[in-house]
């Protein structure tokens, strides 16, 4: 009966059936990827992992800018995620589905919808996490197919970290014909955009919608980019969540980053930058673990050439619509205590060493009369030291400077209480820092470690529905979304979209104490938690 059935279906409805299951191919660049097909929300995926974006940085090309990734023949494997970067295992909540760890990392991942591989779809390109020296494009939490099951292309791109990503030596500027040393990972990604710009046509992207996010050193990548003369016209929109490459985490000036290069050096017993090179990607990964001099962004004179501060503040970032904001606990009392109990005493102290003969106006505006009160100044203080500060500032940049619409958002949600918690272990009472990327990306299922309730999808509902207006319009609102207001350029209140279970806009209330804190990291630079 089958037999006869099939002798009666015609050959294109046959061909047609079985195109339908056939793995995707894209030609691009390169050559030809073939990925693999996924069902998610409903929606038909075409998935691409491992796609080579970039030669890979090893012997000579280490410590180079990005090379052009090689041809090849044939039909390329694309179904499963490459080596994460190198990097030391220093954080626990991060969980790689990546093909171990190599040196050769320069690939990124691309998700979207089968439907039309012709429909000029809105891209979004996100950097991951993790401090300049950990993460990887392969994290559960960063997968992008919720997203593309809404309607667009979702791209993550792995980029060099820690020694291999950011090590600055007056060598390594006499090689480079701009005399630049550093930032390699910036530029990884910067390349990355540019394959991207190149390529993203042929996934169903519109390369002239493309919107860049990523959360901490990835939001700081992001802003970073905003201001580099390499990057910013290659983007149509901007999400930052908590964290801009601007102080309290300025980049270093070249001199300096090349002092901590020389001793970055000298600690791996390498004489010679040849020496350097020649030595095994675990030897430096072991000479990099603590103590190790700081490494990070620095004005190198090819992607930054001044602070992104100065080029905000003269207008000359890109001009696009922009996203941004930072959670009610970025920081945690013990932060700024230690192990000291949060008496008003200890934190006075806490304070006034931090503030000197200032203590008295950071204590009128971070108050600690008792334990509770003091609990909750000394969060707010260490959160903003430590990120939300850096956030505000683009913030505020942006909205002065810019003629395209801001954003700023307040995330309040707090993880629930753990699944398997250990004995005494209570739920964090706001929102750390990190803890929005879930919620966002609309993957709360990819993490088992949390009980996460009704409450916390309809968190994630919104949130991710503001991510995905706001890479398709370049404005967050919609329809069954809570209305959220753009920030204007004028002095008064501002705006501020607190995300929860009630979602609703709310006016700042931390200008002063940041107007405060701009004041004294302008004399006092070096300012930083114990």
């Amino acid at each position: 009966m089958l037999g006869a059935l099939l002798a009666l279906a015609s050959p294109i409805a046959l061909a047609a059936a079985r195109s339908a299951d056939a793995p995707p191919r894209v030609t691009v660049d390169q050559g030809m990827l073939e990925g693999k097909l996924a069902h998610v929300h409903g929606t038909v995926l075409r998935e691409f992992q491992g796609i080579p974006y970039a030669a890979p940085p090893l012997g000579e090309r280490r410590w180079k800018p990005p090379q052009p990734a090689a041809s090849w023949q044939g039909v390329r494997a694309a179904t499963r995620f490459a080596p994460r970067c190198m990097q030391l295992p220093l954080f626990g909540d991060m969980v790689f589905r990546s093909n171990g760890m190599a040196e050769d990392c320069l690939y990124l991942n691309v998700w979207t919808p089968a439907s039309d591989a012709r429909a000029g779809l809105p891209v979004f390109v996100y950097f991951y996490g993790g401090g300049f020296v950990s993460g990887d494009g392969s994290e559960n939490r960063y997968d992008g197919a919720s997203l593309a099951s809404r309607g667009m292309v979702t791209v993550t791109v792995n980029y060099r970290l820690g020694v291999f990503g950011f090590l600055a030596l007056p060598e390594l500027a006499a090689e480079s014909p701009v005399h630049a040393s550093g930032n390699y990972g910036l530029l990884d990604q910067n390349a990355a955009l540019r394959w991207v710009k190149g390529n993203i046509a042929r996934f169903g992207g519109d390369p002239r919608r493309i919107t860049i996010g990523g959360e901490s050193a990835g939001s700081i990548s992001v802003s970073a980019h905003m201001a580099s003369p390499l990057s910013r016209g290659l983007i149509a929109g901007a999400i930052g969540e908590s964290g801009a490459l601007i102080a309290p985490i300025a980049p270093q000036s070249q001199a300096e980053a090349q002092t901590q290069g020389a001793a970055f050096m000298r600690k791996a017993g390498a004489a010679t930058l040849a020496a350097l090179r020649a030595m095994p990607a675990t030897a430096l990964l072991s000479a990099s673990a603590a103590p190790a001099p700081d490494m990070g962004p620095d004005i190198d004179g090819l992607f930054l050439t001044e602070p992104p501060a100065a080029t905000f503040a003269r207008g000359d970032q890109a001009d696009v619509p922009l996203l941004l904001g930072s959670n009610t606990q970025e920081g945690f009392y013990p932060n700024l205590l230690g192990r000291l109990p949060p008496t008003a005493a200890n934190y006075r102290a806490a304070v006034t060493r931090l503030f000197g003969d200032q203590a008295e106006r950071a204590l009128a505006l971070y108050p600690g009369g008792d334990r509770a009160q003091v609990e909750r100044s000394a969060s707010d203080l260490a959160g903003d030291l430590f990120i939300a500060h850096s956030t505000w500032r683009w913030m505020n940049l942006q909205r002065r400077t810019a003629d395209a619409p801001v954003y700023f958002y307040l995330f309040a949600r707090p993880r629930p209480a753990k699944r398997h918690p250990l004995p005494g272990e209570q739920p964090d009472p706001g929102a750390v820092h990190s803890g929005e990327i879930e919620y966002a990306l609309g993957n709360l299922d990819s993490n088992p470690v949390y009980a996460w309730t009704p409450a916390d999808h309809k968190v994630s509902r919104v949130m991710e529905g503001y991510v995905e207006r706001f890479v398709k319009t370049g404005n967050p609102n919609g329809p069954g979304l809570p209305a959220w207001a753009a920030v204007g350029n004028a002095d008064g209140p501002v705006p501020r979209q607190r995300i929860d279970v009630d979602t609703g806009t709310i006016n700042d209330t931390g200008a002063a104490r940041q107007a405060f804190l701009q004041s004294f990291i302008a004399t006092h630079p070096a300012i930083a938690l114990p």
